[in-house]
């Protein structure tokens, strides 16, 4: 079992930017594709982006293109989710979430997704 511990959330003002981090406990966060999703209220899941094992592949939701960047930091065992130019649409829980282990190919549905993190709630105000 992988659990995957986000942070990074809160509250910011339209144009604003955030950085959310996730981090799996005791495990090599290399081996592990990587993705992001968001749910909002009264609405399904939405994929935001996912990245690679190496970080060299990446692919975006087509809302959050441009103005959001997935990255992996192997050496701090870390992903990232630096998101710019913020809307109030962007309002949503965040899940971190990651495929098994050793699978190579990035995936933008959650389906395929096995490890699921708690969820960081961002808030963008108008």
């Amino acid at each position: 079992q992988v659990q995957l511990v986000e942070s990074g959330g809160g509250l910011v003002q339209a144009g604003g930017s955030l950085r959310l981090s996730c981090t799996p406990s005791g495990r090599t966060f290399s081996n592990y594709v990587v993705g992001w999703f968001r749910q909002a209220p009264g609405k399904e899941r939405e994929f935001v982006a996912t990245i690679s094992r190496s970080g060299a592949g990446t692919n975006y939701g087509d809302s959050v293109k441009g103005r959001f960047t997935i990255s992996r930091d192997i050496a701090k065992n870390m992903v990232y989710l630096q998101m710019n130019s913020l809307k109030p649409e962007d309002t949503a829980v965040y899940y971190c979430a990651s495929r098994t282990e050793y699978v190579s190919v990035i995936s933008a549905h959650p389906l395929t997704y096995n490890y699921w993190g708690q969820g960081t709630q961002v808030t963008v105000s108008s």
